[in-house]
Formats: C-alpha cells, structure tokens, sequence
C-alpha cells in the first residue's frame, strides 16, 4: 500500500499556501488538507511566500497576521495590489480575534478571517466558500 506521500493528486487538485510562522500551524494545515486531495504549500513568512505564489500560483491562501520580516496584511496588500493575484482568495488566520484586528484585514483586502485554533471544517468550509 502507497505511503500518503506517493498518493497521486487529480490533476485538478486545488492549490492551497498556508503561510505561518508556527510549524505546527503548517503542518497541521497540510495534514488536515491534503488527506482532503489539496495540494498544499507552505512558507514560513510573507517574505517566502511571495516567491510560493509566484511558482506555484495557488487557489486559495490561508496567512498568518503576525509573522516576522513581512507579516499578514503586508503581503495581503502586496497580493491585492498585483493585476496577477488580486482575485485570489486570502483567509487571514490569527489568534487575535478583535473586531479592529478583522477590520484591518477587510482594509487589506482579505475576504475571510479566521481565529486559532482552527478546526478542518473552519479551512474547508473557506475553502468553499472562496473558491468557485
């Protein structure tokens, strides 16, 4: 029997960067989505992922707010502001789950926030919602 890593993807497989500072956050995330048939990438900070998305341009990304270098509304800003990616969905995941901290992220640009600890439904059901 083929270990997980060695299942092959549909070639329709959704793309999906998670980007947080916390391996634990990531690789949750992965684990949770890619038993799902996802395709997922990671990167550690706003920094990394840009050049992720530029490589591997995903569906869907779910961003960390407080991240070292270039944190969540940065790179959310960076993404919205460019003709390439401004369509693609954001999902800012924080552990702040203030009504200022959700704003900010409207202003930027993010179409859904999600507080940690987040559940496979939570991510899913973004998922969703965000990508036709």
């Amino acid at each position: 029997m083929p270990g997980l890593e060695e299942l092959e993807l549909p070639a329709n497989a959704l793309k999906v960067l998670v980007i947080d500072d916390s391996k634990t956050i990531r690789k949750t995330a992965e684990s949770l989505l890619s038993k799902r048939g996802y395709e997922v990438f990671t990167a550690v900070d706003g920094y990394e992922a840009l050049s992720k998305i530029a490589e591997h341009e995903p569906d869907v990304i779910f961003i960390d707010i407080l991240m070292p270098r270039l944190d969540g509304y940065q790179t959310c800003a960076l993404l919205k502001h460019n003709k390439k990616f401004k369509d693609t969905p954001v999902i800012m995941l924080s552990s702040k789950a203030g009504i200022f901290d959700k704003a900010k992220g409207r202003i930027v640009g993010a179409e859904q926030y999600i507080t940690k600890p987040f559940t496979q439904d939570d991510l899913l059901d973004a998922i969703q919602k965000h990508v036709h």
